[in-house]
């Protein structure tokens, strides 16, 4: 039986999608539910999966473009019995000839006396390879009690002690490389481009304690593993810090389209998430509306959705605001380009502990750059400066977090 294996939709805006690499060979056999297939549209990367197992048969090659719901390679269903038949005589003859070798591998066994008269087993064929390199038995021994072949061969792969390390010399090359840029790298790079263009984009910094955020997550971490089975990393604060602040400068929320100005009344924070790919932004969705823990687990969800190509297009669509960090790969500060239609984004950055003044004594502390780039025809000055203020605050205190960022101590007092 011949079946069709069929393009799926990454999404209903999308019509078209390139094929970007074929994991199995034309005419391979494959089995149910195996990848045979990635397909790049402008959002995500996506997988063919095999329906049934089979022999394949390519129609589309890759760096081909074609329509969702075409038809990219077929299945042989009938070649699956004859494989398995194969694959039942190849175990078979597997069987013997692993039970043939090991008979063949019953060496004739001399005993060797080595120092202060212990004794060791050495076998027929070990002892011809050692006379033919030249080597003896103290040589070889290293906490063994028996020398075998592969004992031998182990010691010959060793390097000799005589032999100085060299620097690798690097052959010098006057070659380049060239590769066909994928679909959603060009629809990235068409974006940026973009945003430099139609934008008045802008930067402001600011620098962050994280003492008490990392002093909270060393004491908490292994509770918080055993209870929610993954371990607490920084975005879900700031995710939360983001959602939180924009209570207080809900611009920095809002789009633009067209003439008017859209202020939505949630939340959703694209975390940008590197893949092999490419730059993916998977959207926590109501942000205003979570916990820590239930953030943390979704963005590990998702990131592990994204670089496992499992992503849906849905997931990658929409939000109001991007949080990107930088500080992983190690950078020190950065100015983050504004993800479309989004008005605004912040740059997290490396930790570093530096000297800093607090109540008048020079102290060290854990230190984090942070940079918001917005666009300024939406976003004032004033509201940009607040709004990466009020995060500082939020993470140099979590408390507040919990009290719709206003100060524990005047929520008290009624003040």
């Amino acid at each position: 039986m011949i079946i069709e294996i069929q393009v799926p939709s990454p999404g209903e805006s999308i019509t078209e999608v390139e094929i970007g690499n074929w994991l199995v060979a034309d005419g391979a056999v494959v089995t149910k539910n195996q990848e045979i297939a990635e397909v790049e549209s402008d959002k995500a990367t996506l997988t063919v999966i095999a329906s049934e197992g089979g022999k394949i048969t390519i129609k589309a090659q890759e760096g081909e473009k074609v329509a969702v719901g075409a038809v990219v390679c077929t299945i042989d269903t009938s070649v699956v019995g004859v494989k398995a038949e194969a694959k039942a005589e190849e175990k078979t003859e597997s069987k013997t000839e692993v039970k043939a070798e090991a008979e063949t591998k019953v060496e004739a066994e001399a005993e060797v006396e080595v120092g202060a008269g212990a004794k060791v087993k050495i076998t027929e064929v070990a002892r011809e390879m050692m006379k033919e390199h030249g080597l003896s038995v103290d040589e070889l021994l290293s906490g063994l009690k028996r020398i075998g072949k592969k004992e031998v061969e182990a010691v010959l792969q060793l390097p000799k002690a005589e032999t100085k390390p060299v620097a690798a010399q690097k052959i010098a090359t006057r070659n380049a490389g060239r590769e066909k840029m994928s679909s959603l790298r060009r629809k990235l790079s068409e974006r940026l481009v973009a945003v430099k263009n139609e934008t008045a984009m802008l930067t402001t910094f600011n620098e962050i304690d994280m003492s008490y955020v990392m002093d909270l997550r060393s004491k908490y971490q292994q509770k918080f593993t055993e209870t929610h089975g993954l371990k607490l990393g920084f975005m879900s604060f700031f995710t939360k810090a983001v959602a939180t602040a924009m209570d207080f400068h809900p611009m920095v929320n809002a789009q633009i389209d067209g003439d008017e100005i859209v202020m939505p009344q949630f939340v959703d924070v694209g975390i940008a998430v590197s893949t092999p790919k490419g730059l993916m932004v998977p959207i926590v969705r109501n942000a205003e509306s979570k916990t820590i823990a239930q953030i943390e687990i979704e963005i590990k969800e998702l990131a592990e959705k994204a670089r496992s190509k499992k992503i849906s297009v849905e997931e990658l669509t929409g939000g109001t605001f991007t949080i990107t960090n930088g500080g992983v790969f190690g950078s020190l500060l950065s100015t983050p380009i504004i993800n479309p239609p989004q008005s605004a984004i912040l740059g997290m950055h490396n930790i570093v502990d530096r000297p800093v003044a607090v109540n008048g004594q020079v102290v060290i502390r854990p230190m984090m750059y942070v940079a918001l780039s917005y666009d300024h025809r939406i976003i004032d000055g004033k509201d940009s400066v607040g709004f990466l203020v009020k995060i500082k605050e939020l993470l140099e205190n979590p408390e507040r977090m919990f009290t719709g960022g206003h100060d524990a101590g005047k929520l008290l007092l009624g003040i």
